[in-house]
């Protein structure tokens, strides 16, 4: 029996394969485009013709979804007995996915309440687990947005890049005096702050700003109940060996998950991300 109050996520919730189905959660893509070709976030997204405009020098781009595909999600909700839904989307200040959103709401056949996360990633894939967890219990639409909004201000996002020129490039790192991110090293520790990208630590190697990664995680969860994630792009080794480290660093985390990030985000921090999401509960 479907839960009286339905949960929606977009794409950059990164979920790992099979678990948003499991937790009835529906998820709405965003888009990537390179040149004049676009396609839904996804672990396809970037084969055949999308991948071939890539390798032809295409730059990669992102666009929010459109309201009418949220409002597709919002009446498949209804439709499946749903009384409400809670609507749980990736920062507004990162992208435009939540006013999408917003405006599906204003007209759908069931009260919705839009969630900004002010998260990313696996961020945004926790708030949206608590919320499903809080539907699955019979909680009201008020409790259920208020157990993603919860969980999401309660955690931390943590990652390294191979370079900064995607983020400096869509201004989502701070700007120094000389332009975007001036003064920066390659190879900066960045986490989420407020809804928006921040660095932490400066470092001088790659291997120490993982490192240093590795270090706070630990030191956030220490003292508390958490569950961890750990995302990646590139090869899978580097996010199975970060996962093996957060292991012995953590020994008890409830939930442990790793998954290869989308597109979307790969246009955003480039090729090369490693991150990992400490999400006390």
């Amino acid at each position: 029996m479907a839960a009286a109050v339905a949960v929606v996520t977009d794409s950059t919730a990164c979920l790992p394969a099979g678990l948003a189905a499991r937790c009835r959660i529906g998820v709405v893509p965003l888009r990537v485009v390179a040149g004049a070709l676009a396609a839904d976030d996804g672990p396809a997204a970037l084969s055949g013709v999308l991948g071939a405009e890539l390798a032809r020098g295409a730059r990669l781009s992102t666009a929010s979804p459109a309201p009418g595909r949220f409002a597709a999600a919002y009446a498949a909700a209804e439709r499946a007995g749903a009384k409400a839904v809670v609507s749980v989307h990736v920062s507004a200040g990162l992208s435009g996915t939540v006013n999408s959103a917003r405006l599906a709401a204003s007209g759908a056949p069931v009260p919705v309440r839009v969630v900004d996360s002010r998260s990313l990633g696996m961020g945004l894939g926790f708030a949206a687990l608590s919320a499903a967890e809080a539907a699955e219990a019979g909680a009201d639409p008020d409790a259920v947005a208020g157990a993603a909004r919860g969980r999401a201000a309660a955690l931390r996002s943590l990652f390294v890049l191979d370079t900064l020129d995607q983020l400096s490039a869509g201004g989502r790192l701070p700007r120094g005096p000389s332009g975007p991110a001036a003064g920066l090293t390659a190879r900066p520790l960045l986490y989420l702050a407020d809804g928006r990208v921040a660095v932490l630590e400066k470092l001088r190697t790659p291997s120490a700003a993982v490192r240093r990664m590795e270090e706070v995680a630990a030191e956030f969860a220490a003292g508390r109940p958490v569950d961890v994630a750990v995302q990646y792009l590139g090869p899978p080794q580097r996010g199975e060996t970060l996962a093996g480290r957060l292991e012995q660093l953590i020994p008890g985390a409830r939930h442990r998950y790793l998954a290869e990030a989308g597109p979307v985000i790969r246009a955003h921090t480039g090729p090369g991300m490693l991150g990992v999401v400490i999400a006390p509960y």
